[in-house]
C-alpha cells in the first residue's frame, strides 16, 4: 500500500499497519510538531515527510491506497471553552484534509476525532465524508477509556472487551523515577475499602469535600482535599496532551505519583520507550495527541 497520514503525530498509524502485516510501498506523513516528528523519525527514519497539510500538492503523490487522519480536536472537544468547532483555527484544518481526500480518492480512508464534539459538527463531518461515524471506546482493547468517533469506508464491528485493566500495565514502583512521586500526600481522600486508585476524571478535584466524599464548598471548616474514586482494577482516564489529575495513580500506602510515560505508551498500544529521547513533558503531549494503536489495528485487520 501507499499510505498518506495527515496530522501524523508520532506515526501510530505506521505501528498499526505493521502490526497488521500490511506491506507498505511508501508512507507519506504530514506533521509540523518538531517533537512528534523526532519520535516518528527515531522509529521510522524512512517515512516521506510532507510538512504542513496546507502545502501538500496531491498531483505529486502516487496513487494512495489508504488515507488516515485525526484532524486537531482542540476546537471540537468539550474541554475547550468557547470552542469554535470546524471553524476554529486548528480543527478547521479538517477542511484541508477533506480537500485532499476528494483529490486523491484513496481506496480506503479512516478519520478519527473526539466523541464530545457538538452534534452539528459531527453531522457536517458525516455529510462531507459520506459515511456514518462509529463510536469506538479504546477501553475495549486497552486499559484506557478513550471514546472516539471513526468515519471510515472499511466495514468493521466493535470487538468484545479484552478486560485489560490499569493494574495490568503499571510498572513496578521501583522502576518509577523519583521525579514522578508526589511529595504531599496528606490531602488524599480514599473511599473506605479502597487501597489503590486512579484519580477520577474531573471537576471534583481540588474542591472542598468532606470525609464522606461529598462536596461542601461553603463549609469553611472542611480542608481542601483530592477525591480519588476509580481503582486500579478499572480503566485509566483518557490521556490528554497535558498530564492532568486524572492521570495520577495511587499505588499503595497513600503514596501517589504521576503516570509514567512508558505506562502512557502501553495505554496507547505502543511499545515501551517508543517516545523516549525527549523530555517527559513533550512525551506526554505527543502521547495524549496520538491514536490508540490497538483501535486502528482492529479496524485495519478487516482489510488484511
Amino acid at each position: 500500500m501507499n499510505v498518506l497520514s495527515l496530522f501524523d503525530g508520532i506515526s501510530c498509524a505506521m505501528v498499526a499497519i505493521n502490526r497488521c502485516n500490511i506491506t507498505i510501498k511508501e508512507y507519506f506523513a504530514s506533521e509540523i510538531d518538531k517533537n512528534a516528528i523526532a519520535i516518528s523519525h527515531k522509529n521510522y527514519p524512512n517515512i516521506k515527510r510532507l510538512g504542513c497539510v496546507k502545502s501538500i500538492k496531491t498531483n505529486l503523490l502516487p496513487p494512495i491506497d489508504l488515507l488516515i487522519f485525526g484532524s486537531p480536536c482542540q476546537d471540537l472537544s468539550i474541554a475547550k471553552k468557547g470552542r469554535k468547532g470546524l471553524s476554529g483555527d486548528r480543527s478547521g484544518l479538517f477542511w484541508d484534509a477533506v480537500k485532499i481526500l476528494k483529490e486523491i480518492k484513496p481506496k480506503y480512508f479512516i478519520m478519527e476525532n473526539v466523541a464530545s464534539m457538538k452534534i452539528s459538527d459531527r453531522d457536517i463531518i458525516t455529510k462531507e465524508l459520506g459515511v456514518k461515524p462509529i463510536l469506538f471506546d479504546a477501553s475495549l482493547v486497552s486499559a484506557q477509556s478513550r471514546k472516539r468517533y471513526f468515519w471510515t469506508n472499511i466495514p468493521f464491528s466493535l470487538p468484545e472487551d479484552k478486560n485489560i485493566l490499569l493494574k495490568d500495565i503499571l510498572l513496578p514502583a521501583d522502576q518509577i523515577s523519583d521525579i514522578l512521586w508526589v511529595k504531599e500526600t496528606r490531602d488524599i481522600y480514599i473511599p473506605e475499602g479502597q487501597s489503590t486508585a486512579n484519580i477520577r476524571v474531573g471537576r471534583d478535584i481540588q474542591r472542598r469535600i468532606n470525609n464522606k466524599g461529598i462536596r461542601a464548598d461553603n463549609d469553611k471548616t472542611i480542608t481542601p482535599i483530592r477525591r480519588i474514586e476509580v481503582r486500579d482494577d478499572d480503566k485509566c482516564g483518557t490521556l490528554t496532551s497535558v498530564l492532568k489529575d486524572n492521570q495520577i495513580v495511587n499505588i499503595k500506602d497513600k503514596r501517589i505519583r504521576k503516570i509514567d510515560p512508558i505506562e502512557c505508551e502501553r495505554l496507547q498500544g505502543l511499545p515501551d520507550n517508543y517516545t523516549s529521547g525527549i523530555s517527559y513533558t513533550h512525551r506526554y503531549k505527543a502521547l495524549g495527541n496520538a491514536f490508540n494503536v490497538d483501535v486502528i489495528t482492529h479496524i485495519l485487520k478487516q482489510i488484511c
